[in-house]
């Protein structure tokens, strides 16, 4: 029996029928075209399809479709594009912490999550807050020091805004 879901994504509003059994990941993906957020273990532990529901990192995996029903999700296609790239994208591309890409979605939109909660982590606090997003490529390194480099930009231009 399929449900009618109402939710938001990426400042969208989408009205679809989904399967009852149908994980966010595979409606992201197959339904709506969105293939930023990756399908790494399926089991929650790799973070590589890290999204954004009502604000917070969730593994998109481990969500179904009906439970963002009435909600908002934001995946990495909602962040930035190509021509207006996110602090945090630009950073990550410096620091060359993007090797083969494939976590790079995933620990990006951990970090909006974290830094929403904290615009100025200590290297400690990135280190847990990545706990649960793997990179096989990088070593972590230029990841950390991408999202130091993101984190004092977006502090900056929250600090130049006008009341």
């Amino acid at each position: 029996m399929r449900h009618t879901i109402s939710v938001r994504v990426n400042g969208i509003d989408e009205l679809q029928e989904v399967e009852p059994h149908l994980s966010l990941l595979t409606f992201l993906r197959d339904t709506l075209g969105l293939t930023g957020a990756k399908e790494g273990c399926n089991e929650g532990e790799c973070g590589s399809c890290m999204i954004l529901f009502d604000g917070t990192p969730v593994n998109a995996c481990l969500t179904l479709a009906v439970e963002a029903d009435g909600h908002e999700i934001t995946t990495i296609e909602g962040v930035g594009d190509a021509k207006h790239l996110h602090p945090l994208q630009s950073a990550f591309l410096k620091h060359h912490a993007v090797q083969c890409g494939f976590c790079t979605p995933g620990m990006i939109m951990t970090t909006i999550g974290l830094l929403r909660e904290n615009p100025d982590p200590s290297e400690h606090e990135i280190k847990v807050a990545l706990a649960g997003n793997l990179c096989r490529c990088t070593g972590y390194r230029q990841i950390i020091e991408a999202i130091q480099e993101g984190a004092a930009v977006l502090r900056t231009e929250k600090g130049s805004e006008q009341p």
